[in-house]
């Protein structure tokens, strides 16, 4: 909702707020009569309506409330003051309208500055003189912090390749997912099987991996399984082709 289209309900007027500006910049209502706080008053009710701030139309009511009170106190100043700062109901709006467009002028440049800062976060860096002790220091009296020696030598051990990892002790698997499944499925042939004579006398990997494919075929309703306690045998059963759910 756009600020002139806010409803007002004042005193000498009851209607939207951008017919009551054009009433006022034709001085068909004086300015005199209308109660500025009203306006204040009516808009923090419709934003507790809204329950949101829109910045934007927040900032227009700002500039269009600024604008009228600084014309409303023009009306007020007494005898010479009065007719200097008078203006015509067209130069009036020019002017109102001048000062929004200037309003969305540094808008938009705010959001243009914005955008380039966000843009060079990562480049911006501080310009400062030297600490006044060295300043005060002649180039005979400084010395280096560090013996060069002891610099080449870091940047020596930095380029020196580290050792290679040794990676036997990592097992590796020797079968595949798709092997045990096979294997699994030639044992599912053959009726009820437990899930030590599907690993026998296998290693730890070919273990994880037949774990692995059972899941697999307990997941696409090949297979169920039984363990009447932990740790305790592991009795796998076929399922019927019938009795199957696809997953």
């Amino acid at each position: 909702m756009r600020v002139i289209d806010l409803e007002l309900d004042l005193d000498v007027f009851t209607g939207p707020f951008d017919l009551l500006l054009t009433l006022v910049l034709r001085e068909e209502v004086d300015l005199l009569e209308v109660d500025l706080a009203d306006f204040v008053i009516t808009y923090i009710d419709h934003l507790e309506r809204r329950g949101e701030l829109d910045l934007e139309a927040a900032t227009e009511f700002i500039v269009l409330i600024a604008a009228l009170m600084e014309l409303k106190s023009r009306l007020m100043l007494p005898g010479e003051e009065q007719e200097l700062f008078e203006l015509e109901p067209g130069e009036a709006a020019e002017e109102l309208l001048a000062r929004l467009l200037d309003a969305h002028r540094y808008r938009a440049a705010a959001a243009a500055l914005a955008g380039r800062l966000e843009a060079e976060a990562g480049y911006r860096f501080r310009s400062a003189p030297l600490p006044a002790e060295n300043r005060r220091a002649s180039l005979d009296q400084a010395a280096a912090v560090y013996d060069p020696h002891v610099l080449s030598a870091a940047i020596g051990e930095l380029l020196t390749p580290p050792e290679q990892v040794d990676v036997r002790h990592i097992p590796v698997p020797k079968v595949s997912v798709a092997e045990r499944l096979t294997h699994l499925r030639g044992l599912l042939a053959r009726g009820r099987f437990n899930f030590e004579e599907a690993v026998m006398r296998a290693d730890r990997v070919t273990v994880a991996v037949t774990l692995f494919a059972l899941l697999e075929l307990y997941k696409q309703g090949e297979l169920s399984w039984t363990q009447s306690e932990p740790f305790g045998e592991i009795t796998v059963d076929p399922v019927a082709a019938g009795e199957r759910i696809s997953a």
